[in-house]
């Protein structure tokens, strides 16, 4: 294989969150290449909601949303608690406050946001936790129009505008599970169909999510003069007294070596589609089956670099999200469908083990902190027929005939004829059932507080009252799902400072080295606190490393 070389000031490796970082470095007068491995641009990003979490944001202070810092770091203590360096005082500082400075930083470089009012942190009002919001910290980007793109949008990701066929802002699908029911929802339903059919009319090639955010900051990248390179994997990292001073790629069947006089940005995904790394460091059982994450989430940058001697931590955590594998072998994740009332999740022994309407994380978590003796991977989500007549399932307003004879959902007249089609124990499940009825009627869980959180109650049904996530479990006939700890990517590996700097296994930074995103020890821990969570540290670390990076340039510009 033949080799060139290429010189720069920076590279960023990843074209997700890693957009932000090489705008704020080409802002401050670097020049800087991104690498992408894949042939499309934005990664996990494009393919995402594309919602951001960031407390006290400058969207929130102009409409008058109160909320301080005092409060998100008493919500980030309590949720996430001390879970090591990947989430220290000073990284959660630096989240905090670098995370306002950041979206005024993307907003005067043209990038368009929007509060996602209601949109509750995942743990406000559950038992124990201060400092949550149930209006929500949450931010996501205006419907984009593609086409500002030019020739780039073709290179654009497929995400959820594509997948569904539809503009639907990511705050906005929650509503629409009850299409069927709510006249609200209903409502919500024609102004999505409304803006889908006028972008069709103008010939707009509308976005929304994930897809918006990286079409917005691409675009903001493009006219910063930033140079893109997709189909471009990593290899290695140069090195030299110590210092990271550039990265060897493969281009167009080259092998490239690419010169950073002054930073490599590592924003590349995890691993979740790495089935050795998955077994090695990951919970099992798991090997990457039940993920959805991006197809590059294959772990080269935490491999190379921890082959430098970085440090990791947190491997074997996951954004979790529940997921039935579909007649095709796809996941299909399940979240409102936990939460709307009418629906349980039991183990293989009919019984409950935590709150169905928590976070999609939470529920992760839970699935493998209970299955010591196997029997919650899988678990079932079992649902009477008010549920399935009231709500979407996996996106669908019908029960497709080969759901049913693939044997993928179980359906029966009598919830001990479900238990005995699924390998439930029928006594456990008939128990459970019955106790979970008793409550339900209240709009109580004494057992696992379901509905208590504004999260689960906006996850829930807004009319079924006194408790919008709790229905008896009891309208004949009866169905279920196989559920499985699936997940949108790892949030563990490498160890950064609050500079995004990468550590070395002495806690040391690695001179030269940054990283943000999903190839780095979440600042989050083993908790997600709301709506954006990942995408917002991605986004912000992804902000202050080039910022840092800028700054010792600088410096060095005025030593010499």
């Amino acid at each position: 294989m033949s080799e060139s070389e290429y010189t720069t000031d920076v590279v960023v490796v990843g074209s997700g969150g890693g957009l932000c970082g090489a705008l704020t470095a080409a802002t401050s007068g670097l020049e800087t290449l991104v690498i992408e491995k894949l042939p499309m641009i934005g990664g996990a990003t494009a393919m995402s909601g594309g919602i951001l979490w960031l407390p006290n944001n400058p969207l929130m202070q102009a409409e008058g949303v109160q909320d301080s810092l005092e409060e998100a770091l008493e919500y980030f203590d309590a949720v996430v608690g001390d879970v090591g360096p990947a989430s220290s005082p000073q990284r959660r500082l630096a989240y905090l406050t670098e995370g306002s400075n950041m979206v005024r930083f993307l907003q005067e470089r043209g990038l368009r946001f929007e509060r996602c009012e209601g949109y509750s942190d995942y743990h406000e009002g559950q038992p124990g936790i201060r400092g949550g919001k149930a209006r929500g910290r949450s931010i996501e980007p205006v419907v984009t129009d593609g086409r500002t793109l030019g020739d780039w949008f073709a290179k654009l990701m497929p995400g959820m505008t594509i997948a569904l066929g539809i503009v639907v802002k990511t705050r906005e699908a929650s509503i629409l599970q009850a299409v069927k029911r709510r006249p609200r929802s209903m409502a919500a339903a024609v102004r999505v169909g409304a803006r889908t059919a006028a972008g069709r009319v103008r010939r707009q090639k509308r976005l929304a999510n994930g897809g918006a955010l990286v079409a917005q900051t691409l675009k903001a990248v493009l006219d910063a003069g930033v140079t893109v390179w997709t189909g471009t994997p990593l290899v290695d990292l140069i090195v030299e007294d110590g210092r990271v001073v550039g990265v060897v790629a493969t281009r167009d069947g080259e092998t490239v070596r690419i010169r950073a006089r002054h930073a490599v940005l590592l924003a590349s995904g995890g691993f979740a589609r790495n089935p050795e790394m998955r077994k090695r460091y990951g919970k099992q059982p798991n090997d990457g089956s039940w993920t959805i994450a991006n197809p590059g989430d294959t772990g080269e940058a935490i491999e190379v670099a921890m082959k430098l001697g970085a440090a990791v931590d947190l491997m074997d955590e996951a954004w979790w999200l529940p997921a039935s594998v579909q007649p095709n072998g796809r996941p299909s994740m399940h979240n409102s469908e936990r939460s709307e009332p009418g629906s349980i999740v039991v183990d293989k022994a009919g019984k409950r083990y935590f709150n169905e309407a928590d976070s999609y994380m939470a529920a992760g978590r839970a699935m493998y902190a209970h299955n010591t003796d196997g029997g919650s991977i899988p678990s079932w989500l079992v649902i009477d027929s008010r549920h399935r007549a009231r709500y979407l399932f996996a996106f669908r307003t019908n029960t497709p005939d080969e759901w049913l004879t693939s044997g993928y959902m179980k359906k029966a007249d009598t919830l001990e004829e479900l238990a005995r089609a699924c390998g439930i124990d029928p006594a456990g499940l008939v128990e459970t059932v019955a106790r979970f009825n008793s409550f339900a009627v209240q709009g109580t869980d004494p057992d696992f507080h379901r509905g208590e959180g504004g999260h689960e109650r906006y996850q829930g049904d807004y009319g079924n009252k006194p408790n919008a996530s709790l229905g008896p479990v009891a309208k004949p006939p009866f169905y279920a799902v196989e559920l499985y700890p699936g997940d949108v990517g790892t949030s563990g590996g490498l160890l950064s400072d609050e500079y995004a700097r990468v550590l070395d296994t002495n806690g040391q930074p690695i001179p030269g080295l940054y990283a943000a995103g999903n190839c780095t020890a979440s600042v989050m821990g083993r908790s997600y606190p709301g709506a954006g969570a990942s995408i917002g540290a991605s986004f912000v670390f992804s902000y202050i490393g080039m910022k840092h990076a800028a700054r010792v340039a600088a410096e060095q510009t005025v030593a010499t």
